[in-house]
């Protein structure tokens, strides 16, 4: 029995597909869908969060604040939720209104950017800036931390 849901990332199934592949190699797909926040951005959003957390950049009675348009931002919305911290999620105004739901659901504050800022980076550069600027605040920084890939 798992104590949280935390506990259910990763150790996702490992499925052979020989029966869809007559060739020599064995061929397996790995079903990262089966992370409780449907993707393997479950993974790296509690890597990154544990790492800060380690490092002490991310301390009780602090606010997660990411701008994310997918599932990163589920999966620190979902961990933050477990752990006690407050998230906030910047998303582009384009983003579907699922993922919008899916956000609420873990208790995340949802805010909106525009396209142009978004795409431009401009969006990534102010969250950086008010992270630097206000006490409390802490960026994972998904395109930059090196817990991403891990």
């Amino acid at each position: 029995m798992k104590t949280t849901i935390l506990d259910l990332i990763g150790n996702t199934p490992l499925v052979s597909l020989n029966s869809y592949w007559h060739r020599r190699a064995m061929l397996f797909a790995k079903l990262e869908g089966q992370n409780p926040g449907g993707s393997i951005k479950d993974r790296v959003a509690l890597a990154m969060i544990e790492e800060a957390e380690k490092s002490g950049k991310l301390r009780p009675g602090m606010t997660i604040l990411e701008p994310s348009s997918g599932n990163t931002g589920i999966g620190l919305a979902m961990v933050g939720a477990v752990k006690g911290y407050a998230v906030r999620i910047v998303m582009p105004e384009n983003a579907t209104p699922e993922r919008e739901k899916i956000l609420k659901s873990y208790g995340a504050e949802v805010e909106y950017c525009s396209q142009e800022s978004w795409k431009g980076d401009d969006a990534i550069s102010r969250i950086k800036n008010l992270c630097d600027e206000e006490a409390g605040l802490f960026m994972p920084n998904q395109y930059e931390n090196p817990m991403n890939p891990e």
